[in-house]
């Protein structure tokens, strides 16, 4: 009984971490300083919109609330999902998480796009942005950049865009 039970928690985890990369970037937690970098280059003010294309473990989600930042975050892998749920429940005035592929979701209004994605998403992503009708709204991207856009500005690997209506 217990090697199928460990079999399957195997199984299990592999295709909730593994799966993900289909369609996104794979779970890497951002750091306390990029983390940082993220909210000092989108200079967002109390009661502003950020959304979090998967927000894994829901730090920035939970640093954007703690900053009277209102935040949506859309995770796609299930274990992440009720992990962060859980993590960010003191915050449920202030913080939704979206289970799902965001690529398929309707995104809110929002001041503000935090992404941590893959160089080959990054053209898909402006695309949707542009579909959603979010192209006021500041894009920060950790590590990786538009092949199409200069930076407004940058700090550590931190990114941040401005698109033109």
């Amino acid at each position: 009984m217990w090697p199928q039970i460990l079999l399957l928690s195997a199984l299990l985890l592999v295709l909730s971490f593994g799966l993900v990369l289909l369609r996104g970037a794979p779970y890497l937690p951002t750091m306390r300083r990029q983390v940082n970098n993220i909210f000092e280059l989108a200079e967002l003010k109390e009661g502003s919109t950020i959304i979090e294309l998967g927000c894994g473990d829901g730090r920035i989600l939970m640093a954007a609330a703690k900053s009277g930042i209102k935040a949506v975050g859309y995770e796609l892998n299930p274990l992440l999902y009720l992990f962060c749920l859980i993590r960010t429940r003191r915050f449920k005035d202030r913080i939704r998480v979206v289970y799902g592929d965001f690529w398929q979701k309707s995104w809110p209004g929002a001041d503000a796009i935090y992404v941590f994605l893959l160089p080959r998403l990054m053209n898909k992503l402006e695309r949707k942005i542009r579909a959603e009708g979010l192209e006021r709204a500041k894009v920060i991207s950790f590590a990786f950049r538009f092949s199409n856009l200069a930076p407004v500005k940058h700090k550590e690997g931190v990114y941040l865009y401005r698109f033109k209506a």
